[in-house]
């Protein structure tokens, strides 16, 4: 037998955080991902991990865009704090927005145009 799918407000809520990538050295958006996700997980382990549902949507030249849970969106930007190198270059990670959908974080924060 099929399993009912939940009801819209009984599923968990997302949100789509807009971050900046400030650095001189380069590196690979791979490394980028690996960073962010072995800082998260130090910091609150692989439970508090898996509970937020941490996911790379997209990425441009410095901006990029993660989808999280509104539960994690606090310990994802504290946790962006604590990255510093990427492949032994400095780097600082800056939040610049957070939006419920995707379309509207994209206009807003990294075109930098009004819907």
């Amino acid at each position: 037998m099929k399993q009912k799918a939940l009801l819209p407000s009984l599923r968990e809520k997302k949100r789509y955080l807009v971050y900046e990538v400030i650095s001189e050295s380069k590196f690979s958006y791979k490394d980028l991902k690996e960073e962010i996700t072995k800082v998260f997980r130090d910091i609150f382990g692989l439970e508090g991990l898996a509970r937020v549902g941490l996911d790379f949507v997209e990425h441009s030249e410095s901006k990029g865009v993660i989808r999280i849970s509104t539960k994690g969106l606090d310990m994802l930007k504290a946790s962006f704090c604590f990255v510093r190198k990427i492949n032994k270059g400095d780097v600082i990670l800056r939040s610049l927005g957070v939006s419920g959908m995707l379309k509207k974080a994209r206009n807003k924060f990294i075109l930098g145009g009004e819907i």
